[in-house]
């Protein structure tokens, strides 16, 4: 039987969705956020030769460069203001929320409440520029060594390029941080992710129409195209499926007498879903991954010293080394991220002051060991099927040259993007109507 909330939020029609000017005002917000960001990805960085790039990145389509290019919304392969993307500032939040597990400074300073949480945000911001910055240099370095039949990628390399470069990539970061910051405060849904989810939908058309060229070509049967569609959405509905499956533990309240009236003695549960950490673990694993071995392609891109070579060929998209270690990723980001949202001695204490408790379980300690018990069993399975959806994939576009975009990370980023930003905007229509409702109410107890 669905509950109250869930028979209220299904009654929500146009016309709530209308008067809420509130919620209107945020999703005109997030639209213009997300058109900038769009237009940014257009704008090129003085020097290069954007003819060359387009060449190049036309060669390592199918490789890891192109997988970056997926993130950054074609940016990079247009080499833009915005080629590094969001993705520093995803690697500064992991370095930052590790310092927090591992230092007893920085875990004193989470616990200061919002004074230590602004304080921890100010240092990412620090390790965003100073990540970005590094990362820039070596893209510009790089850049210079780039040729191809066209020509070089940069017509005047030397120090001005690389100090150019270098202030303007990290510009283009440190504006993407802050936009990303504004719309998940005067926006819906998070920020950061959104932006990626615009990159990869963005370019979903183009990637549509270059399947289909595969197909014309005779590069790809038929067959094997409707497959991968049917593939593809068969993808959807499984990770909607998991994305909403929750297992919920009973929570019994004890029956309270006060004068001749009982209280108390209802029931409730506590839903952990069987994927907590979200779409995070595989975000971090793929930044985490898709930096470094970026910059080693650029970097090697003339030649570079053997061990270069040696190791890119080694982390190429779809080599035994590069799945192991995204998958191997993906795994400890799933659990690490789920001990942060989900602390369960607090939430055992919690219950305990509440007078709550598990049926069967004793309170305390006891139902904290159970509650870990439980979501450590959910994070198995949860990060198996995060490993699944985002390395069988890669598989198969490596071996078939399959598009990123129809891959198990892109849809599986698109899909859970998508159905939290749906469920912030149920929110704020949930709560205008109750809002609504309480002042009706005060209305009519006044002309009573």
């Amino acid at each position: 039987m669905p509950s109250a909330a869930e028979q209220f939020a299904s009654n929500i029609n146009l016309g709530a969705f209308s008067k809420a000017r509130d919620l209107k005002k945020r999703l005109w917000f997030t639209l213009g956020a997300l058109i900038i960001y769009r237009l940014g990805t257009y704008i090129p960085i003085p020097g290069v030769d954007p003819i060359v790039m387009a060449d190049i990145f036309r060669q390592n389509q199918g490789g890891i460069l192109g997988m970056f290019d997926v993130f950054a919304g074609g940016a990079l392969g247009r080499m833009t203001i915005f080629a590094l993307n969001i993705l520093p500032y995803i690697s500064a939040s992991i370095i930052m929320q590790l310092m927090t597990a591992i230092s007893p400074k920085f875990e004193a300073m989470k616990k200061e409440g919002e004074s230590g949480r602004k304080k921890i945000n100010q240092y990412t911001r620090y390790g965003t520029v100073v990540l970005a910055a590094l990362q820039a240099w070596a893209i510009a370095v790089g850049l210079e060594s780039m040729q191809t039949s066209a020509g070089s990628a940069v017509g005047d390399p030397g120090l001005y390029f690389r100090v150019t470069t270098v202030i303007t990539l990290t510009a283009g970061t440190v504006f993407l941080m802050w936009l990303g910051e504004q719309v998940t405060a005067r926006g819906v849904g998070n920020g950061i992710s959104l932006i990626i989810f615009a990159g990869i939908v963005a370019n979903l058309p183009s990637a549509l129409v270059a399947t289909l060229e595969l197909g014309r070509t005779g590069a790809l049967s038929a067959p094997f195209i409707l497959l991968m569609f049917v593939g593809a959405i068969a993808v959807v509905v499984f990770i909607v499926f998991i994305e909403r499956s929750q297992r919920r533990i009973l929570v019994q309240y004890p029956k309270r007498q006060m004068g001749n009236k009982m209280f108390g003695g209802e029931s409730s549960h506590i839903p952990l879903k069987l994927n907590t950490a979200g779409v995070i673990p595989v975000i971090f694993a793929s930044s985490l991954l898709l930096l470094p071995i970026t910059l080693a392609n650029f970097s090697g891109a003339g030649g570079g010293p053997d061990w270069l070579i040696f190791v890119t060929s080694l982390l190429g998209r779809g080599q035994p080394a590069y799945l192991l270690l995204y998958a191997s990723g993906i795994v400890f980001f799933c659990f690490f991220y789920t001990a942060i949202v989900f602390n369960p001695e607090d939430t055992a204490d919690n219950l305990k002051k509440y007078g709550g408790f598990v049926p069967g379980i004793r309170p305390g300690k006891n139902t904290a060991q159970f509650l870990d018990f439980v979501l450590t069993r959910l994070t198995v399975v949860g990060s198996m099927y995060l490993v699944a959806v985002a390395v069988l994939p890669e598989i198969l576009i490596s071996r078939f040259a399959i598009p990123f975009y129809f891959g198990g990370t892109a849809l599986l980023i698109v899909v859970t993007v998508s159905m939290d930003t749906v469920s912030q905007i149920q929110s704020h229509l949930l709560a205008h109507q109750y809002e609504g409702l309480i002042k009706k109410s005060k209305l009519r107890g006044r002309n009573r």
